[in-house]
């Protein structure tokens, strides 16, 4: 299909429907009021993915998660086309779809990233942060264990600094051992947790990895550190210092570049993501955006990929793309800033790094109320 033309009207087309997709539909149409809008996603719905920790104590279901889209673009006026992009011609301008194509004025690609599975037997492992039936897996493999092994753990892009997440991984495994004591079931079971690196979540800061460590020992979580992996077995990890015994194995890739881009020619970085610059400019490209986790951006190499940063870079790529259909220059940026809140099912860690400071403040009951609310908020945004 191609957009009908509507003299003096620019068409902007997002591809996505994650947080930095949704966030940059809210800004274009905050800004300007005529600018038309297409959205490509394969389903207009919001998968809310943070609050996926939650699954396996029952604490949230699927149907809290998804948010159907259809009232929300309504409000905002967007053309949603069901379809999955394919790739890209005319330097952007034409946009190629399962349901055909797409021609725009000016583009914007939050279509999120791609876990790298190349490690051998990766199929062994559960991937949570792919999606809500993952951590539906876990909760029902948690179900049928009577006992025994878990191993929780994550890699990076060893080309992309920051194409990495691990705080999910923090989140379910600290969930998992509340979860177990709560189920009088802990004793029956060993959990461990597992990093190429000596200093994992150092992203955080080195006082949050101490934290983190100091409160592993503290739960009697076992800790493998500092080895590159070799691959999974269905029932132990495989480390090039150690090897150890695990009946269900949690691990989270690094990020790489969705498939499609293999399509475009569009600049890449080492580790695959759409090459950006400060105002969320795809290098080389004329009106061609890109905000969280397909991007690679200018910044600290602890620049993180969640939510809170892809709708910071959503507010600049919105403003700098208007200016730029107007003839103006380009100069906004995003504000680097991490912050989150490690959730540990009954209490959580406020985590908040910029490149001034670094704060983080101990495990309070309040803070796992605060992700909570602050989960409800976001999402009326959206319902």
């Amino acid at each position: 299909m191609s957009a009908i033309l509507n003299p003096g009207v620019k068409r902007v087309t997002v591809i996505g429907a994650g947080f930095g997709a949704l966030s940059t539909v809210r800004e274009l149409r905050r800004r300007d009021a005529r600018v038309d809008i297409t959205v490509v996603s394969p389903r207009a719905e919001l998968h809310y993915l943070p609050g996926i920790i939650w699954i396996p104590s029952g604490l949230r279901t699927r149907d809290q998660l998804v948010v159907p889209l259809q009232a929300f673009f309504q409000r905002m006026r967007v053309t949603h086309l069901a379809a999955d992009v394919t790739g890209l011609r005319e330097g952007g301008r034409v946009v190629d779809t399962s349901q055909g194509e797409i021609r725009n004025d000016a583009l914007v690609i939050a279509s999120g990233g791609r876990f790298i599975k190349k490690l051998p037997g990766i199929e062994h492992a559960i991937t949570p942060c792919e999606g809500i039936a993952a951590a539906e897996q876990i909760r029902d493999r948690l179900r049928q264990m009577p006992g025994g092994s878990i191993a929780f753990g994550f890699a990076g892009n060893p080309n992309e600094p920051s194409a990495v997440r691990g705080g999910p991984i923090f989140e379910f495994l600290f969930g998992v051992d509340e979860q177990l004591r709560r189920e009088g079931r802990r004793d029956k079971f060993e959990l461990a947790f597992f990093n190429p690196s000596n200093d994992p979540g150092n992203r955080l800061g080195a006082k949050a990895v101490r934290h983190l460590l100091g409160e592993m020992a503290r739960r009697g979580i076992q800790t493998h550190l500092g080895h590159k992996l070799k691959r999974f077995d269905a029932d132990k990890v495989v480390t090039e210092g150690a090897e150890f015994k695990a009946d269900l194995i949690v691990f989270m890739p690094g990020l790489t570049g969705n498939a499609w881009f293999d399509q475009t020619e569009l600049a890449r970085s080492p580790g695959g993501l759409l090459q950006a610059d400060a105002q969320c400019r795809v290098s080389g490209a004329q009106q061609v955006y890109v905000v969280g986790d397909s991007g690679s951006f200018p910044g600290p190499d602890w620049l993180p990929k969640q939510a809170h940063m892809a709708d910071l870079q959503a507010a600049a790529a919105a403003a700098n793309l208007l200016d730029e259909l107007q003839g103006r220059p380009a100069t906004a940026t995003f504000r680097v800033e991490l912050m989150c809140i490690i959730d540990g099912l009954n209490q959580g860690t406020l985590v908040w790094r910029t490149p001034e400071r670094n704060v983080i403040l101990p495990p309070l009951r309040v803070f796992h109320w605060i992700k909570r609310g602050f989960e409800w908020l976001y999402l009326r945004k959206y319902r």
